[in-house]
């Protein structure tokens, strides 16, 4: 039986994942958690072969949470299903620690196919992702800027692209504004920029909003 817990704060969520896994005999949610705490005392106390964590959470965030179970040496196998489109995340994920990537908008069989392939040992990618590490594989390393930002940098470039203001990004990510503020000024130095039109401009041209 595969053992698997389940990490999104969006209680709807996890029981659609719940349902579609309820489908697999071989497949058993053995735990569920909203957040990062949660999730740390869930894993003490319940063995978990497979880990299906969502990336926008707040407080410390999907990427935040694979580099700590990378560091940490934790055996568990993490997929990453998200909203976020494969483009703008699923290499990411996979260079910190995830087996595979997901997006929700998947079908429900897709679901149960990837966590047994990652179950196995092996990874699990889209065809669509497979092509995305080709040519990441071919790119020049300073072609794009963005790659060199943190979670929460590329989160905060993206909402001040979409027209959110500091205070709300604050809110949001469950951070002070000085901190948001600190990440703005992070991502105006990484990008070379100077304001927040031109970083609407580069998330546009750029295809992360």
């Amino acid at each position: 039986m595969i053992r698997v817990t389940l990490c999104d704060d969006h209680a709807m969520v996890r029981r659609g994942i719940r349902d579609t896994i309820a489908e697999a005999v071989d497949i058993q949610v053995v735990g569920e958690a909203g957040s990062y705490p949660e999730l740390r005392e869930i894993m003490r106390r319940v063995p978990t072969d497979v880990l299906v964590l969502d990336l926008n959470m707040p407080g410390r965030g999907g990427l935040e949470v694979l580099t700590a179970l990378r560091e940490e040496g934790s055996p568990v196998k993490v997929l990453v299903v998200s909203m976020y489109p494969e483009d703008q995340y699923a290499i990411r994920c996979l260079r910190a620690g995830a087996r595979g990537y997901l997006n929700k908008a998947s079908e429900p069989q897709e679901l149960i196919a990837a966590i047994r392939t990652i179950h196995q040992g092996r990874k699990y990618v889209t065809p669509a992702v497979a092509e995305m590490l080709v040519d990441s594989l071919n790119a020049p390393e300073d072609q794009e800027l963005h790659a060199s930002l943190s979670e929460r940098e590329l989160q905060t470039l993206q909402k001040i692209a979409s027209g959110k203001k500091l205070s709300d990004i604050a809110e949001e990510l469950m951070l002070s504004p000085k901190t948001v503020s600190v990440y703005r000024a992070r991502v105006l130095e990484k990008l070379h920029l100077s304001n927040n039109a031109e970083l609407t401009v580069y998330a546009i041209r750029n295809g992360l909003v």
